[in-house]
């Protein structure tokens, strides 16, 4: 067996290749610009074209199987699939679109789109998995770092769209089915376990900085040129020009191995494990395959336990690890929080469903509003929406990025767990929803970019939660589980509630006269009942998240106490 050296293969560049296929992630925030082509060219029904919206959603949550392969495959692998997978199921919908192929069956559309959007759930699980080992000491700020560029994917995709495609829905398909997938292949050398990055390097923290500042400069460029490009009718090379800014900053996260190449006096400081981690901390190589880790320490060795050793004994201390490690010697004993976790372990705990329930009643209730962003603006008077998508997309990126860094820089400062800033967005998503529900004249657009920043930051909290509570090891598919909770809350809150309630309300308006539209409806009575239950739902889920703070605040005690991340199963 070979034991990776030291500082052999930094972890920077991986979480620029990261950022790029974060944008790939973000394939599945097109559908709206090519659902009215399905529409017309295919000639599918309101409701034809509703189903396949949900094959959408289905395809790009369904994260459960690339969570238990990124436990088996090397990340590669695991990105390939996503591109087999995204090439396939655009190109046959290009196919269709373009005509090139004629009358091809509804069900094969459909099954075609959950596997194009399924692509999501691969890159995703890909990135995300090897960066959270890759940085085990800045958990919260790596998850809002790559989920905030997931975010304002779709801004990228818009900005090509308008500026290089000409609102084309065709050549939109092809650039999802050959573009992403070969940007995917390649980026994925990059994308691997490495040595990971110790928390100590002082350097580290400025590098993070930058990038947190390169993705704002990105979403407030992106916001920007979107509105002007829509206002203005703006010529060919300006457009173009606005397309190679935005690349240069997406650029922006290789600047930091270009300068620890450039200046390595500088980055020689820089504290590292010496052995790749999973999430135990300590990781050796398997021969010949470089990119395949298997924990060196066994879970099963707690923080008492460790602590216990006489430090005199160190030789027969790590003989006796070793062989736990190899197998020799077992100690049987159920995982603590914070301890590597078996899928089947962890969701026999009351913290996991905590946190299932809680993240579901935050993405859920907010899935609802941009599922229905249209017909609420619509409702209030607003007929222009571009405006109202553009500001909770941006708003959602501020939250998925801030949630990570607030959460980080509290749980090292005043070890505050991290689902305590879940409860207090919850909180003010109640006077949200209420907003909403009154209808108040002027208070559209500030409660859209409330909602925005607080749905955004459920994704860049729970993540992290669940790698701390449940540990890193199989945090694939507990993470991909966790995610059902967004199209689950889209079916409960946005099919069934919202759905039910604003075609009922349609229905009244139509039989009082008031609408010639039976389909449509207007005024606050739209939605105003799904507010006020949303508001109740995010009650509950407030308190939720005050118990589960309250239950798992000696965990992050004993993480990280001192204001560094200390792994409960580590002896150092």
């Amino acid at each position: 067996m070979q034991v990776l050296k030291a500082g052999s293969r930094p972890p920077w560049v991986g979480l620029g290749a990261a950022v790029w296929v974060q944008i790939a992630v973000g394939n599945s925030y097109n559908f709206p610009l090519y659902s009215h082509s399905l529409k017309s060219v295919l000639g599918f029904d309101q409701q034809q074209l509703t189903m396949l919206g949900v094959a959408n959603d289905i395809g790009e949550n369904f994260g459960i199987i690339p969570g238990v392969i990124c436990n088996k495959l090397p990340p590669w692998i695991v990105l390939f699939i996503g591109a087999l997978a995204c090439f396939l199921g655009y190109g046959v919908i290009w196919l269709a679109v373009s005509q090139t192929v004629q009358s091809l069956p509804y069900w094969l559309l459909w099954l075609a789109l959950c596997i194009a959007t399924n692509s999501s759930a691969w890159f995703s699980t890909a990135v995300l998995v090897t960066n959270m080992r890759n940085f085990p000491f800045s958990r919260g700020t790596v998850a809002g770092i790559l989920k905030g560029y997931g975010g304002i994917a779709a801004a990228v995709y818009t900005e090509i769209y308008g500026a290089m495609l000409q609102n084309s829905s065709s050549q939109l398909l092809l650039l999802l089915a050959l573009g992403v997938p070969l940007l995917c292949l390649a980026v994925m050398y990059f994308v691997r376990p490495c040595t990971p990055a110790s928390g100590d390097d002082s350097a580290e923290h400025g590098h993070f900085l930058f990038v947190q500042a390169a993705s704002v400069a990105l979403g407030i460029y992106l916001l920007t040129t979107t509105v002007l490009t829509d206002v203005l009718n703006l010529s060919a090379p300006i457009s173009y020009t606005f397309v190679a800014i935005m690349v240069l900053l997406l650029m922006a996260p290789f600047a930091i191995p270009v300068k620890m190449t450039l200046y390595p006096a500088n980055s020689r400081k820089s504290g590292t494990l010496g052995l790749p981690v999973g999430s135990s901390g300590h990781l050796i190589v398997g021969e010949g395959k470089s990119d395949k880790t298997e924990p060196l320490l066994s879970p099963s060795v707690s923080a008492t336990q460790l602590g216990s050793l006489d430090e005199s004994d160190d030789a027969s201390d790590i003989d006796l690890l070793l062989a736990e490690g190899e197998g020799a010697v077992k100690r049987k004993r159920r995982p603590r929080r914070g301890d590597d976790f078996k899928f089947t372990e962890a969701i026999v705990k009351a913290d996991f469903w905590l946190l299932f329930f809680v993240y579901f009643i935050g993405v859920g209730s907010g899935i609802t509003v941009l599922n229905n962003l249209a017909q609420i603006g619509i409702a209030q008077g607003v007929n222009d929406t571009t405006i109202l998508l553009s500001l909770f997309s941006f708003c959602n990126f501020i939250g998925r990025l801030g949630g990570g860094a607030v959460s980080e820089h509290f749980v090292r400062s005043k070890t505050i767990p991290r689902t305590t800033w879940l409860a207090c967005t919850q909180v003010i998503m109640i006077v949200v929803y209420l907003l909403f529900a009154s209808a108040l004249s002027g208070t559209l657009y500030a409660a859209i970019a409330l909602l925005g920043i607080c749905y955004g930051a459920h994704f860049s909290i729970m993540i992290p939660t669940a790698s701390e509570l449940f540990g890193l090891k199989h945090f694939g598919i507990i993470y991909n589980f966790m995610g059902i909770g967004n199209p689950l809350g889209a079916l409960l809150f946005s099919g069934l509630l919202a759905g039910y309630v604003y075609d009922k309300e349609a229905e009244k308006q139509h039989a009082l006269g008031l609408l010639e539209n039976s389909a449509s409806c207007l005024g606050p009575n739209c939605f105003r009942l799904t507010f006020l239950v949303l508001a109740g739902v995010c009650g509950l889920g407030s308190l939720l998240c005050l118990i589960l703070s309250f239950r798992i605040r000696p965990v992050y005690q004993m993480l990280y106490a001192g204001g560094s991340f200390r792994h409960p199963n580590s002896h150092h």
